[in-house]
C-alpha cells in the first residue's frame, strides 16, 4: 500500500478525520522526509508503513486524548523531524505552532516542509534550556509537546517553563511510563506542574505501546529553572 492508504487505515478509528488535502500533505511530507534523510540524519524509520504508523499516526494520537482548543498555541520542544508538531499542524491548521530545535540542519528541513505544505509555523533555533529563558517564549504557550527519550523529570525541566499557567505539557512516551511519571512528580511540583491525566494505548497495525502524560501547569515556574543542560542531566530534579 502507498503512504496515503496506510495512513487512512492507521487512523480510521481516530477522532480526527483527515481530508484528501491533508492526506496529500502527509504524502509530500513523507517524500521530503525520505529525500532529506539521505543528506542529514532525521529518522531511522523510512519505510511507508513505519512512517505512517510510528511517526504520523503516533503524533496524531495526541488528538484522541487531549482536548486542544481552536487556535491554541503549541510549542514542539526538540521537534527533530517535526514530530509531533508538523503532523498536528497538518491535521489542525488552526493551531499556532512553534517548532524549536538545537540543530540548524533539521530546522532547514522543517522550513522547507512547512513552505511546501503551505503551513504557518514559527521556527526557533535554540537549545531548549536557552529558549525557555527568552521572554517571548517563556510561559507563553497553551501547550508544550515533546516526543523524546529523556526521562520525564529531565524533560519536564526543559518543557514546563514554556507553558503558561493553566496550560499543559504533553509528553509522548513509550510503554510502561508510569514509573517515570511517579519518579517525576516532585520535579513537576517544583516547576509548577502536576499530573492531570495519563493514557496508555496501542498504536494501530502493531506499531507498539505508547503512553501520553498530561502535566497541568498550576503555578509559575521559578526563575531559576531551567538550569543549564549539564546540571539538568547530572542532577535531575
Amino acid at each position: 500500500m502507498d503512504i496515503i492508504n496506510i495512513l487512512a487505515e492507521a487512523t480510521k478509528e481516530y477522532k480526527i478525520k483527515l481530508t484528501s488535502k491533508q492526506m496529500l500533505q502527509f504524502e509530500k511530507y513523507f517524500n521530503m522526509l525520505v529525500e532529506w534523510n539521505g543528506k542529514i540524519n532525521l529518522t531511522a524509520i523510512t519505510d511507508a508503513e513505519g512512517v505512517a504508523v510510528k511517526h504520523f499516526a503516533d503524533s496524531l494520537a495526541l488528538l484522541n486524548y487531549v482536548d486542544v482548543p481552536k487556535g491554541a498555541s503549541v510549542i514542539d520542544v526538540g521537534t527533530g523531524a517535526g514530530f509531533p508538531g508538523v503532523a498536528l499542524k497538518i491535521a489542525r491548521p488552526d493551531i499556532r505552532l512553534t517548532l524549536l530545535d538545537s540543530l540548524k540542519k533539521r530546522l532547514n528541513f522543517l522550513d522547507e516542509v512547512t513552505n511546501e505544505l503551505g503551513l504557518s509555523a514559527v521556527i526557533v533555533h535554540s537549545r531548549a534550556e536557552d529558549g525557555a529563558k527568552n521572554k517571548d517564549l517563556r510561559e507563553n504557550f497553551d501547550f508544550a509537546v515533546a516526543r523524546a527519550v529523556a526521562q520525564l523529570n529531565i524533560l519536564a525541566e526543559y518543557c514546563l517553563p514554556y507553558v503558561k499557567t493553566g496550560g499543559n505539557f504533553v509528553a509522548m512516551k513509550g510503554p510502561r511510563a508510569w514509573q517515570e511519571i511517579e519518579k517525576a512528580e516532585s520535579a513537576f511540583n517544583l516547576l509548577g506542574g502536576r499530573v492531570k491525566n495519563t493514557f496508555e494505548f496501542s498504536l494501530p497495525m502493531e506499531g507498539g505501546e505508547r503512553t501520553i502524560a498530561v502535566i497541568e501547569k498550576y503555578a509559575g515556574t521559578p526563575p531559576k529553572y531551567p538550569r543549564n543542560s549539564g546540571k539538568i542531566k547530572s542532577k535531575p530534579l
